[in-house]
């Protein structure tokens, strides 16, 4: 997909695409309810749009609400696109399907950016300051059989999204992988990496990750119908422990 992206707003890379393609592995039908949250340019919002959804898009970056209202014009899209703090501007609001590229790199400052291009991608020396408000939000944030779609990488705490997510009543498993070179901020910051040990020495490369939750009380079968049409199987097809 062609995207217009000003400065500062995220361009989608691997992770994107990974998140681009475990949605399109699920069924949507249309009507379905969908929120893209730390949308960016909108890429996945407009993806969900193209196959008949009612989407949203939203994003605490005014450029980046700019990019993904134009980018749905662009492809004959019609996305709800919404500005505010992560889940504020659709508080109270429950949805068939949520996908979520958030900030998830280990960053050196305690905090996370509030402006600049380090915002789209820096989380704390963790990489869970946004992982963790997430995994805490989304209970509250499906209908019942909705799905959770989250990328992040190995660096930041996958067991510990899968925890937090199950702790908030949700069955969750890793549902697709990829290993990808790290790129020039990941490469910048291999030596710290190293002695935070979050990663072995001379790792170079990193491990993407898109964890599948859904909010329902037991494992379904794999082809359970979800709400308004979202499949929501137990034992998702690439799903790994």
């Amino acid at each position: 997909m062609r995207m217009l992206r000003p400065p500062g707003v995220y361009a989608p890379q691997g992770d994107t695409a990974l998140l681009l393609e475990s949605l399109a592995r699920e069924r949507l039908e249309p009507g379905v309810r969908t929120l893209d949250l730390c949308t960016g340019t909108g890429i996945l919002a407009i993806a969900a749009a193209a196959r008949g959804a009612e989407a949203t898009a939203a994003d605490i970056s005014g450029a980046a609400v700019a990019a993904a209202r134009c980018n749905a014009r662009l492809h004959g899209c019609r996305v709800r696109v919404v500005r505010g703090d992560l889940t504020a501007p659709v508080s109270g609001e429950r949805f068939d399907l949520v996908t979520v590229n958030p900030p998830y790199v280990p960053a050196a400052s305690p905090s996370t950016p509030t402006r600049g291009p380090s915002r789209a991608w820096d989380a704390g020396p963790d990489g869970r300051i946004v992982l963790d408000r997430i995994c805490r939000a989304a209970p509250s944030l499906l209908a019942p059989r909705g799905v959770l779609l989250l990328v992040q990488s190995s660096l930041s705490g996958v067991a510990a999204s899968l925890t937090a997510l199950r702790e908030g009543g949700l069955w969750a498993q890793v549902s697709a992988r990829r290993v990808q070179p790290y790129g020039p901020v990941m490469a910048e910051r291999a030596a710290w990496f190293e002695r935070r040990g979050l990663a072995e020495p001379g790792a170079r490369s990193e491990e993407l990750v898109v964890i599948r939750a859904v909010r329902t009380g037991a494992r379904m079968a794999a082809t359970s119908a979800g709400s308004r049409g979202v499949t929501t199987p137990g034992r998702h097809a690439d799903d790994a422990a």
